[in-house]
């Protein structure tokens, strides 16, 4: 895949504590690939069979149970499939050493389980965040809020969802999408990313300009007409012509 075309995974877990070195385990993950700044719907979610007892303090954010996990895979189980996912992507991570030390932690279980840093590439938007917004408060929630992405509907946090957030919030960040996925956009120019806007080339080929016709100008005129006199000659426009 050429670095334009480059590959990113925008990943969030969800855990029965907050310390893998005391055993704490997975029980969420969510993941959303981005393929050239667009969501391509290849996503990955699963939860999982931690085989121990979740704090009640992360019930209390995730609203996830052990009667729930009750019925679903173990890590191991679906180990394969996450690592050829993750294999040569560019992964985003808010507060990455926390979700790529329970990852770690995870595959240590396994017999010859990798590490991340030999599957991919990982970015921490939360340190991007405070190197954009120094002294200033950097959770998800924060960034939401300052770049006005809409997460009213993050009650409690869950991976997946939370992973669908970060892609907005990361795509903002770092100057919004490349492409609206219009037919015949414009490619080139560079990112302003203070800005937000994307400069282009100034050797671009001319923008087209395509005239209205003889007959949609008429019926252009025959609407101003009609509107006019409805209006009792009211409107802005018949007083311009008429000056």
């Amino acid at each position: 895949m050429t670095e334009q075309m480059k590959r990113q995974i925008v990943l969030d877990t969800e855990t029965t504590g907050l310390e893998p070195h005391q055993g704490h385990r997975i029980i969420e993950i969510g993941c959303v690939e981005l393929v050239d700044r667009r969501p391509t719907g290849n996503n990955f979610h699963v939860y999982l069979q931690p085989d121990r007892q979740i704090d009640a303090g992360a019930v209390e954010v995730h609203g996830i149970t052990n009667e729930f996990l009750a019925d679903k895979p173990r890590f191991a189980d679906i180990a394969e499939a996450f690592i050829d996912y993750l294999r040569d992507a560019e992964v985003i991570i808010h507060n990455a050493p926390f979700d790529v030390g329970f990852i770690d932690a995870e595959f240590a279980r396994l017999p010859d389980g990798p590490q991340m840093a030999e599957l991919c590439e990982v970015t921490d938007t939360l340190v991007m965040a405070r190197e954009l917004h120094p002294g200033q408060r950097n959770s998800l929630d924060a960034l939401c809020g300052r770049y006005n992405i809409d997460n009213t509907h993050r009650t409690k946090h869950g991976a997946l969802l939370d992973a669908e957030i970060l892609a907005d919030v990361y795509l903002a960040m770092t100057g919004g999408q490349k492409a609206l996925g219009l037919e015949g956009h414009q490619e080139g120019g560079e990112i302003d990313r203070e800005q937000g806007i994307r400069r282009l080339p100034p050797d671009r080929p001319p923008l087209p300009v395509i005239r209205a016709s003889a007959e949609e100008l008429a019926a252009h005129e025959a609407r101003l007409e009609a509107i006019d006199k409805a209006s009792g000659g009211a409107t802005l426009w018949g007083g311009i012509e008429a000056g």
